[in-house]
């Protein structure tokens, strides 16, 4: 061990280091950054004046030391200006309402969604239009790869062994985006949580990958909520039974005409509460009968995709073209709020 407190790995170089990960099973399958001392250093001193205490990780109860949770990020391909970010998605992470320990062990296909908002999307560079959710952009890869991967090495969340997902999913790999705040035509998304409009502000929530919503066709709000409806009525996700937070991610051209057409975020809300819902006929009975042991019931002859309209998030992200996405729960979780503090 060293003064850090890093492992000390006799005669690995940079150019042996991905074989050397690779067979101690460290990362996530794609190649890592060396997490050398100087790194580590590096990434440590952008964090200088932030409250680096963290809470025990579960399942495995280990409590990040600074040096752990920075080489983490770095392993990830984080910059030192990305730490903070990531610092504020873990401890979010932890909340207990969050239920991390159910999240990680579930045979559900969820991952972190992580969501940020707030200057702090400009400042890294987080990309918050056009292929938002995809492939291209460094801040959004590695911090999402960054908050995986420690709750993979120091949560103990290894795929086969503690992390029991049946299939997995793409959004494992990483899930993080930024708000298009820019063309929403509604309020942030944070200051609808409570927070400043000048804040950073990052929200984490247990979710499957996006589902596309494609109507291209409908020119007014009410035509694209009975194909945003029709979207979220899906009898084999967890929001029939287990509910829980779902993220409604309106892409600009159909907030916009949303917006044109007099809809509000709570008007949304309550509308696709009441509307997108699950006919009793197309749910199997043995799943209704499974439903009706775990208390789950139908309200009249369907059954609704959460437990009320405060449960659908609404969001504006993306880039131009008729495309939204609706993103289901894992159910058992809450989506977690928390403003990126200003070093003391």
């Amino acid at each position: 061990m060293t003064e850090l407190g890093v492992l000390d790995l006799p005669g690995v170089t940079e150019e042996s280091w991905q074989e050397e990960a690779f067979r101690r099973g460290w990362g996530d399958g794609l190649p890592t950054v060396a997490p050398t001392p100087a790194r580590v250093e590096a990434a440590l001193a952008a964090l200088a004046g932030f409250d680096l205490e963290l809470a025990p990780v579960p399942p495995s109860g280990l409590v990040p030391t600074r040096e752990s949770f920075a080489a983490n990020a770095v392993m990830a391909g984080c910059r030192p200006a990305d730490l903070p970010v990531v610092l504020v998605a873990i401890r979010a992470l932890l909340a207990p309402e969050y239920n991390l320990h159910g999240v990680l062990a579930t045979t559900h296909p969820c991952a972190p969604l992580v969501v940020v908002n707030g200057p702090a999307r400009l400042d890294l560079g987080i990309n918050c239009g056009a292929n938002c959710f995809g492939q291209g952009t460094r801040a959004n890869a590695v911090i999402g790869r960054a908050v995986q991967l420690v709750t993979t090495h120091i949560g103990g969340a290894r795929p086969g062994s503690m992390d029991r997902s049946t299939q997995g999913g793409p959004a494992k790999y990483s899930f993080c985006f930024g708000e298009n705040e820019e063309e929403s035509p509604f309020e942030p998304y944070s200051v609808r949580r409570g927070f400043g409009s000048g804040q950073s502000v990052v929200t984490v929530a247990a979710t499957e990958g996006p589902h596309n919503i494609n109507d291209h066709g409908s020119t007014t709000g009410e035509d694209l909520l009975l194909t945003i409806a029709g979207t979220m009525a899906q009898p084999g996700s967890n929001n029939v039974y287990v509910k829980g937070p779902h993220f409604l991610v309106l892409g600009p051209e159909h907030a916009a005409t949303l917006h044109r057409d007099g809809w509000t975020v709570p008007d949304l809300q309550q509308a696709l509460w009441e509307r997108a819902r699950i006919p009793v006929e197309k749910v199997s009975r043995a799943n209704q009968r499974q439903f009706e042991d775990w208390g789950v019931q139908p309200d009249g002859d369907a059954f609704p995709v959460s437990t009320g309209p405060e449960q659908l998030h609404v969001l504006v992200a993306g880039g131009a073209g008729k495309h939204s996405a609706w993103i289901p729960s894992f159910g058992a979780t809450a989506a977690v709020s928390r403003p990126v503090p200003v070093p003391t």
